[in-house]
């Protein structure tokens, strides 16, 4: 698990426009909210994206912005994107390299055996790359909400 105050792991990920996202392009520029969560088009993923879509400017205001990784692939994202509206960008981990860097993987019993996902996570970045906020197993419904407010906390950003 990261701790506040550790650099951010880097990664180098499509987006559902099949652009690559590198977290260094946001540098010394932007703080960066990155949220993981477990599926496209899910109940409670669907409802965090439209949350973090919606306040999307207010991030902005703050000099943040906001993406979104799961292990969907890019025509996945954009079908999602797309079928609700989401101004976020979303990130293809497929091979789950970035999401095991930054501790959201877990087992889970399904069906007698036992299944790896993603657990519902949000890492607050500063411009430096130093992970600002920590936040593991997180509620969809409100989160962003949460996260905003702790932007808020940090200062108008410059």
């Amino acid at each position: 698990m990261l701790r506040v105050g550790q650099a951010a792991p880097g990664f180098e990920l499509p987006d559902a426009d099949l652009e690559i996202v590198n977290l260094d392009d946001f540098r010394n520029q932007k703080h960066v909210v990155l949220y993981f969560y477990r599926r496209d088009d899910s109940p409670g993923c669907t409802i965090e994206a439209i949350d973090f879509s919606e306040m999307q400017e207010e991030f902005a205001r703050l000099g943040a912005v906001v993406i979104g990784v799961s292990m969907d692939d890019c025509l996945s994202h954009g079908s999602f994107r797309d079928k609700h509206g989401l101004a976020v960008q979303l990130l293809a981990d497929v091979d789950g390299e970035a999401c095991s860097a930054y501790g959201v993987l877990h087992e889970k019993e399904h069906e007698g055996g036992k299944k790896t996902e993603i657990q519902r996570s949000t890492f607050i970045i500063d411009k430096n790359g130093i992970v600002k906020h920590a936040l593991y197993g997180v509620s969809a419904r409100g989160h962003a909400t949460e996260v905003l407010k702790f932007l808020r906390g940090m200062g108008k950003c410059k």
